[in-house]
């Protein structure tokens, strides 16, 4: 069953004027982008500082105007409702923006009016147990832990219900188990229906969380795939050999191999996957007599995907 996009952006540009007396200049934050991204999706949008991710957010909610472009958000056009697209985004910022003499629930009360939710439709109580703040709902929020606080912010993106969720580095300076539980309850949030769509600098944690990547650089879109698809680009393999015996492989001729280092008992190399195989590596060591005890490789992560696609 093939999933309809919530978001489809088409040839989104912004551009912002540098106007001096000496010379007016213009800075391109965005060029061309065109980007969907389905129902029901975790994706990730990554990129070097600067590549035009937090331009790309403040457009959709409104704080920035586009320079030209095609912006539609769960069927409605930014240019003719950008009302219902606000409605159809909560956004969770990278800064922790909170009035430190309100509760959970006070805040939560407040930003759903400020979305125009009736009293009797509002979820208060739903999203503050959704994020694990019940016991804290009436505590002030200076008082509550860093950890806390971000799962706040999610609440307050999640007050008027809506089906896109944005999550701007949401784990930047939080510790290894405050992240877990931040995104045990965004993966909570995705199983319930809410398409995530999330910027971060951790490249380990969009390589285990999102379905699809695209990649941002000078605000340009210079990778657009699935995340298992990015991973195959990469063609350098590194592997590990431990042996009963030394051997010299400085004599031995096969392309692209490469060693790391060679310390008697064992012997780290790295080869390209199109040139050579893992098995011709082994021959040399049977043809040497030397008996392989264990064998460790390493593909490469999303990380080097990231710096050869943004370097290149």
């Amino acid at each position: 069953m093939l999933k309809k996009n919530v978001l489809s952006i088409k040839n989104l540009n912004k551009t912002y004027s540098l106007n001096s007396s000496k010379s007016p200049k213009s800075i391109n934050a965005l060029k061309n982008l065109n980007l969907d991204v389905k129902e029901g999706e975790i994706f990730g949008l990554l990129g070097p500082n600067g590549a035009g991710k937090t331009t790309f957010i403040n457009i959709l909610s409104g704080t920035t105007v586009k320079t030209s472009g095609k912006v539609n958000v769960w069927g409605f056009d930014l240019d003719v409702n950008p009302r219902q697209v606000r409605a159809s985004i909560g956004i969770v910022p990278q800064e922790i923006n909170l009035d430190p003499f309100f509760s959970p629930r006070k805040l939560l009360e407040l930003q759903a009016g400020l979305y125009g939710v009736k009293k009797k439709d509002r979820i208060t109580d739903t999203v503050l147990k959704l994020v694990s703040l019940e016991n804290e709902s009436n505590s002030y929020a200076r008082s509550l832990s860093g950890g806390m606080k971000r799962r706040l912010l999610v609440a307050k993106a999640l007050v008027h219900q809506p089906p896109i969720l944005f999550l701007d580095e949401p784990t930047a300076g939080v510790d290894i188990n405050l992240r877990k539980n931040l995104w045990d309850s965004v993966k909570l949030l995705n199983k319930l229906g809410v398409t995530i769509i999330l910027t971060t600098h951790y490249l380990e944690e969009a390589e285990q969380m999102c379905d699809r990547i695209g990649i941002l650089t000078k605000g340009s879109l210079v990778a657009l795939d699935s995340t298992q698809n990015l991973l195959k680009r990469i063609q350098t393999k590194k592997v590990t050999f431990k042996i009963d015996a030394p051997i010299d492989l400085e004599k031995i001729n096969l392309k692209s191999l490469k060693i790391i280092y060679n310390n008697k008992y064992e012997v780290c190399v790295s080869y390209e996957k199109n040139t050579l195989t893992m098995n011709e590596i082994i021959d040399v060591f049977i043809k040497a007599n030397i008996k392989i005890v264990d064998i460790s490789s390493d593909d490469g992560d999303l990380e080097d995907v990231f710096i050869n696609i943004t370097k290149n």
